[in-house]
């Protein structure tokens, strides 16, 4: 992972649980890596004993903020576990953090597969650089 470059973690409410599965089945790699998060995914965050840096909610413009640490050039990745099934007053930042993370060429894991692979990519990045 380039120095000093995040992952950002983000959950749909609905999806909230399936994330907190994923990060505690990957909690060796995310110990060593900065985490940042939204208000309320970031509280589930710390229950499993790691450190994350939480920012507001999602529709308090906590996604907005991911969004702007990515244009910043702050993070590497982005995993955004979304319910694609569920209405999000927020929904117009959710599409600029997805633009800006695809114009930015920041990966961006929306769903638990796809989560995986980048999670397998750092995890060979970290074995390399050892």
């Amino acid at each position: 992972m380039p120095k000093g470059k995040g992952i950002a973690i983000i959950a749909h409410d609905g999806k909230k649980a399936e994330m907190i599965a994923f990060v505690k089945d990957h909690a060796a790699l995310f110990q060593n890596i900065k985490l940042v998060a939204t208000g309320t995914t970031g509280q589930y965050v710390e229950q499993t004993g790691l450190k994350v840096k939480k920012l507001l909610s999602g529709p308090k413009g906590g996604d907005a903020q991911i969004a702007s640490l990515v244009a910043e050039g702050k993070l590497q990745a982005v995993i955004f576990f979304r319910d694609p099934l569920g209405k999000h007053p927020h929904e117009p930042d959710v599409q600029m953090l997805m633009r800006l993370c695809d114009l930015h060429n920041v990966a961006l894991a929306t769903n638990p597969s796809t989560a995986r692979l980048m999670v397998r990519g750092l995890e060979a990045d970290a074995a390399a650089a050892q």
